[in-house]
């Protein structure tokens, strides 16, 4: 793999499962010659009927080569509006500077008009939007504009495709992030960074059933489902000069999966 992304510094969030989208993009960036904070919390996986990685955090960051000087970790909760920026302050401080934002994590939240509470819906919120938002604002206190082609990569899903009305806490929240994406991109604009988000439509994660996999195996045109090594694929475009001319989108890439 060429080292397009060497001297780059990338900040990463929702790394806690080696299943995850969040592990295949900081391999890929690693890989690529980028240095690389991850954050993770844990403790939401094992909420989920998923499940935290089966081996912890730590054996995630091991599986990504280790501590080092080109890998740090952070665990944080971003329910908490101040863990946003010590996120961002911990990646300067451990790496020097952040060139590239990735809001890769997301808290799952089932709810139905009938069942949905306010905490649900806030929670959902706090995590999945304005956590956002504070990250983008930190990254860009802390940015150093000397440094070329500012980059931020959101994620949204596919709640501007079709209803979700069993998650509508989740497709919420999300949708705040596909309609942030275009503001935020104008206001770093003229500093040189760009600001994306991509929708992944149904990646294989490790969450869906068998039953689940077969039934929508054949609403993807290719046969199969999306990877995580699909998304990072994609982020690392972003996140490297050739990109530069795009801003304010948001990237469809589900493989043409058909709703």
């Amino acid at each position: 793999m060429l080292a397009r992304l060497t001297g780059r510094i990338a900040l990463i969030t929702g790394v806690s499962r080696q299943a995850g989208i969040g592990f295949a993009i900081a391999q890929r960036m690693l890989a690529e010659g980028a240095s690389v904070v991850v954050q993770s919390w844990a403790p939401h996986d094992a909420e989920e009927p998923w499940g935290p990685d089966a081996a912890g955090v730590q054996a995630v960051v091991e599986a990504l080569g280790g501590e080092s000087d080109r890998l740090r970790s952070i665990e944080a909760d971003f329910a908490d509006p101040g863990a946003p920026r010590r996120v961002v302050d911990f990646a300067v401080e451990q790496l020097g500077a952040v060139d590239v934002l990735v809001a890769n994590h997301a808290r799952s939240a089932p709810g139905s008009l009938p069942s949905v509470t306010a905490p649900d819906l806030d929670l959902a919120w706090a995590v999945n939007a304005r956590a956002v938002v504070l990250l983008v604002q930190a990254y860009a206190d802390r940015h150093d504009d000397s440094r070329r082609d500012g980059r931020v990569v959101l994620f949204t899903s596919g709640q501007h495709l079709g209803p979700m009305p069993s998650e509508l806490p989740y497709a919420i929240s999300k949708g705040a992030v596909h309609q942030m994406t275009w503001s935020l991109a104008d206001a770093l604009a003229d500093r040189g960074i760009t600001v994306n988000a991509i929708n992944p439509g149904p990646v294989d994660t490790g969450w869906a059933s068998d039953a689940d996999r077969e039934a929508l195996r054949n609403a993807f045109p290719i046969g199969r489902w999306g990877t995580p090594a699909d998304i990072a694929a994609v982020v690392s475009w972003l996140a490297g000069a050739d990109s530069a001319w795009i801003t304010g989108q948001v990237i469809n890439a589900e493989g043409g999966f058909r709703r």
